[in-house]
């Protein structure tokens, strides 16, 4: 299959494919709707569709990525980049320029309520906040120089997800899907785990913008039902093939008539899968067969609600990989305090939403390598911009995007590995500043995928998730 840039395609791109195709494509999707045994990468690649899996620009180290997503900006100071002059200085005016904030109710120097000790043979210092994941430190690689160019929650956000301030780009996991295909057929290529909480922007953070519907995040709920309407309609299987039979007929007709469309396409492509769902999701979301001691590393039996919630997300991304879904998004469990948002009350919003997913995350890491998939996999943590070091109040932070903290692991990746660093402060980057689209290259860079190339033609344009930007950080790559 040809590579993503639509350039090197004999179709010129897939939304070209998809017009010349037209009058076979529905047939071609319906095909798959009747009952089967076997499903996963073999049918997938079989069926020739866009969301088969697809060649890579190069041989890839991972397959899957599993995005932490700590929404509300979790303290750089805080958590991973300790900063002495802090505690020196508590209290005093700050040292340094205050560029404006959110809020602009700005205080005296805040030192970190936590302390922080070094781990591992490597010896980063972690915050007192992550016991667990501390543990793990010899498989991170810390950057502690990420900037973002937005310092709203909103615009954030969809920088973070989509490369773009603006509201309507791809997600990337929508990317990732477009550039790479699904190796299961079963499920979608893009799963997000809601553990109660969808961050400002809304779902436009997990949308597939101008690429095809298809692309787009499905959102996977907690509790009993995960995904809504997934349940069969008919008492009996061969009713319900007969009304999507139908369905598939009065499509092909329209498709004849009036040509490519995607928003059919997409809707024929998302009746398939949503069929075969009705079988494989049950399924996935039953961790029964999982044993006790195991659940009780992730924290199903944890104290705090939230952390078990996180636990549920967490064990069940792995299962999510390991049944080939490309990319997975967890979202934080509503732990109190406005998510990592701590413009007031820092140690005790801090401190609950670390307990909600600290064990979890660390359980998590563990888990993927006893099962084969630590080579496989990317797991990234980030949020959305960091927190200031001096105080909002008197004890809480405001946001800061001039220089946070977010970390790597698994394959590809360089464990034990500081990468840049902020000012004495820990308030700007001051050695190998990234922007969020350098974090974007380095993931498509694993997955086998050249950024620059990961092209789609929209309005003129040749578009990318990285738009004009982005360097793969290879001083933390193995």
């Amino acid at each position: 299959m040809p590579l993503c840039n639509h350039s090197n395609s004999r179709f010129g791109n897939r939304r070209d494919f998809l017009a010349r195709a037209a009058g076979g494509f529905g047939a071609l999707a319906f095909s798959a709707l009747h009952p089967q045994s076997v499903f996963g990468a073999a049918k997938a690649a079989a069926s020739g569709t866009a969301i088969s899996p697809h060649s890579t620009h190069y041989p890839g180290k991972i397959r899957n990525i599993i995005f932490l997503y700590m929404d509300g900006g979790p303290s750089q100071v805080d958590t991973f980049d300790p900063k002495p002059r802090l505690a020196a200085e508590n209290g005093k005016p700050f040292g340094m320029k205050m560029e404006p904030t959110q809020f602009n109710s700005n205080g005296a120097t805040l030192a970190s309520p936590w302390e922080f000790k070094e781990h591992g043979q490597s010896g980063i210092p972690v915050s007192s906040l992550f016991p667990c994941v501390a543990q793990c430190v010899d498989d991170l690689a810390i950057v502690r120089s990420m900037t973002s160019e937005f310092s709203e929650h909103t615009n954030a956000n969809y920088f973070l997800h989509t490369g773009s301030g603006l509201q309507g780009r791809p997600s990337m996991g929508a990317w990732m899907g477009y550039g790479l295909g699904t190796e299961n057929a079963d499920l979608p290529g893009f799963v997000v785990l809601n553990g109660g909480l969808i961050p400002p922007g809304g779902l436009d953070n997990f949308n597939s913008g101008f690429l095809p519907a298809t692309f787009q995040g499905s959102i996977f709920k907690p509790g009993g039902e995960p995904v809504s309407n997934i349940k069969p309609t008919e008492a009996q299987a061969a009713l319900q093939l007969r009304k999507l039979e139908l369905t598939r007929k009065m499509d092909r007709g329209l498709l004849a008539r009036f040509g490519a469309m995607d928003q059919l396409e997409s809707s024929i492509m998302n009746a398939e899968l949503a069929f075969r769902m009705q079988a494989a999701v049950p399924e996935l979301m039953e961790t029964s067969g999982e044993s006790a001691t195991l659940k009780a590393m992730y924290g199903f039996d944890a104290p705090m609600p939230q952390t078990r919630i996180f636990a549920q997300q967490c064990l069940q991304a792995r299962r999510l990989i390991e049944r080939g879904v490309r990319f997975v998004e967890l979202t934080c469990p509503n732990a109190g305090g406005d998510r990592w948002d701590q413009h007031g009350k820092l140690r005790e919003g801090h401190e609950n939403n670390a307990r909600a997913v600290d064990q979890p995350i660390a359980a998590l890491l563990k888990d993927l390598k006893a099962c084969g998939l630590w080579e496989s996999t990317l797991v990234v943590w980030a949020g959305e911009f960091g927190r200031t070091p001096f105080a909002q109040g008197k004890d809480g932070r405001d946001h800061n995007p001039f220089g946070f903290t977010i970390w790597l692991a698994g394959g590809g990746i360089k464990g034990g590995t500081i990468f840049g660093a902020t000012d004495e402060y820990g308030y700007k980057a001051v050695d190998k500043p990234l922007m969020i689209h350098d974090l974007h290259a380095t993931m498509l860079h694993l997955l086998g995928m050249d950024h620059t190339k990961l092209t789609f033609r929209y309005s003129g344009r040749d578009m990318r998730l990285t738009d004009v930007h982005g360097e793969v950080i290879h001083d933390i790559l193995s």
